[in-house]
């Protein structure tokens, strides 16, 4: 009976093809890794918004609405996300920055900081001015303009406020779910082919030394 030994080279080779096999989908099962903690975080970071932009104003009856004028820097610059809450009028004090119908009945709103309450045939008004105006704006505010004060502000998540919330929103939305979507076909698909190379590799390296 005689038995046939494999070459010492071809051994080394196989166990080397397949430490590197493993070795890749080891590098490639970290970047899965890293991928998924990086969805992981921006889908808290969007849940996050969800809930600042629509959960808390919600509550409130409140609104979130995005600074587009530089008429209140340094403290609200374009892009910044504010959230107005409701606020009876007699409790609105000097100092306080209320939104208000530039012209009662009309979307168009603006939010300055109050300067000054008058009373104009029994009925209180507000005098307001932009912090970055030279002027307090020419006309005065009536109560029945004031849709509440600001609760709170948050530094440039407007322009995702408009996004979300604005004309373009359909296509931002298919183009997240799309992407994370592509995203986990990939790794998934990725993966699985990884360890079927491995496996082979293995069984190759197997079948070499038992050969």
């Amino acid at each position: 009976m005689s038995t046939a030994t494999l070459p010492v080279t071809l051994v080394l080779d196989s166990r080397r093809a397949a430490r590197e096999t493993r070795a890749r989908a080891a590098d490639k099962s970290l970047l899965h890794y890293l991928g998924v903690a990086i969805s992981a975080a921006f889908l808290t970071l969007m849940l996050a918004v969800a809930v600042l932009v629509v959960g808390l104003p919600a509550v409130l009856g409140g609104s979130a609405m995005t600074v587009l004028t530089q008429s209140m820097e340094p403290g609200l610059p374009p892009g910044t996300l504010v959230v107005v809450k409701p606020t009876p009028v007699d409790e609105i004090k000097l100092g306080d920055v209320i939104t208000y119908q530039i012209r009662s009945g009309e979307a168009a709103v603006v939010s300055h900081r109050v300067i000054e309450k008058t009373y104009v045939d029994g009925e209180v008004t507000f005098i307001t001015q932009g912090d970055n105006n030279d002027m307090p704006d020419a006309e005065a505010v009536r109560p029945i303009q004031v849709q509440g004060t600001i609760w709170y502000s948050l530094p440039l998540l407007g322009w995702v406020n408009l996004l979300l919330t604005g004309q373009h929103r359909g296509i931002v939305l298919a183009v997240v779910a799309g992407g994370l979507f592509f995203y986990a076909a990939y790794s998934v698909v990725s993966s699985l082919r990884d360890r079927a190379r491995a496996r082979a590799s293995e069984t190759d390296a197997a079948a070499g030394l038992a050969g």
